[in-house]
């Protein structure tokens, strides 16, 4: 007796629950020869909205906890992940990769993943400094989070490319939007669903499905994201986007990297989604008697 093969809904992220999206639009996900793999939300300007108000809900209490708390939560994430590695590879095959690369790609996320929760607690200390001044004060320089970041992840990319992007910006206590890839979005929202069973507080991810042509232009003109970073080679979206972050002065971002390569993966990946803060401090000079003056 035939079975009817039941597929997958792959639904968007936000706020740390998974809605469909609110125009009910979908497309289908495709692998080789055709072959359909999934129904997937086509995500609109008002999920991109509703999905920078989660992030922006989520800022203030992802930015302030400890340091090394961050750190033990992208710990926990590649924990998760390697509880899902044979869901995930058997995704990316579905998409059209062999199962060693499959296998590989796997393996650098989970290290990529711990690779950045070292950095948690240890970025702050690299990137601050003491500054000489001639004047009887301190002076610290130290870097903050920037805020809500807006992410179009690469195209090419099954999981290993949203993964480098995401992982250094919440590593810095930014929350993010983040677009993953057209054709190939399986593993991305797998990685979703990671994200919602680990420590993770809701809103610090969110992942939302659908085309780039539609979308960057939001992704790069609302008012309320302070930088976008942009990881694809469509020159035309690439000036889009960094004529919109001019609207309200945010930093724009091109990373377009090889990401299977080591040095796809660095602390000043960290530092660009960074604000510095100068502080000064008088010091207090001890007079005869102990009196301050």
């Amino acid at each position: 007796m035939s079975t009817l093969e039941i597929l997958k809904t792959y639904k968007i992220f936000i706020g740390g629950a998974f809605p469909r999206t609110e125009s009910g639009r979908y497309y289908k996900v495709t692998g080789p020869k055709e072959k359909l793999l999934a129904n997937a939300c086509l995500s609109s300007r008002k999920d991109f909205r509703n999905a920078v108000v989660a992030a922006r809900k989520a800022f203030d209490n992802w930015s302030t906890i400890t340091h090394f708390n961050r750190g033990q939560i992208l710990y926990r994430i590649a924990e998760m992940m390697e509880g899902r590695r044979g869901q995930l590879i058997e995704e990316m095959i579905l998409q059209g990769s062999t199962k060693l690369n499959a296998a590989n790609e796997i393996q650098n996320c989970i290290d990529r993943c711990v690779y950045y929760s070292g950095w948690c607690d240890k970025y702050s200390a690299l990137f601050s400094s003491v500054n000489p001044v001639a004047s009887s004060h301190f002076n610290f320089s130290v870097p903050e989070p920037m805020g809500v970041v807006s992410i179009i992840a690469p195209e090419s990319s099954t999981l290993l490319g949203l993964l480098s992007v995401v992982l250094p910006v919440i590593a810095g206590g930014n929350t993010c939007v983040v677009l993953a890839s057209e054709s190939k979005p399986l593993c991305a929202v797998t990685f979703a669903e990671v994200l919602a069973t680990s420590d993770l507080p809701g809103g610090v991810v969110n992942l939302l499905t659908g085309r780039s042509t539609e979308l960057h232009p939001h992704f790069s003109n609302h008012m309320d994201v302070n930088a976008v970073v942009y990881c694809r080679e469509n020159a035309a979206e690439l000036k889009t986007v960094q004529e919109n972050a001019a609207l309200n002065v945010k930093r724009s971002f091109c990373w377009n990297k090889d990401w299977l390569k080591p040095e796809s993966q660095n602390p000043y990946l960290i530092l660009d989604l960074q604000e510095i803060k100068t502080t000064w401090h008088p010091v207090e000079n001890i007079g005869i008697g102990g009196a301050k003056y």
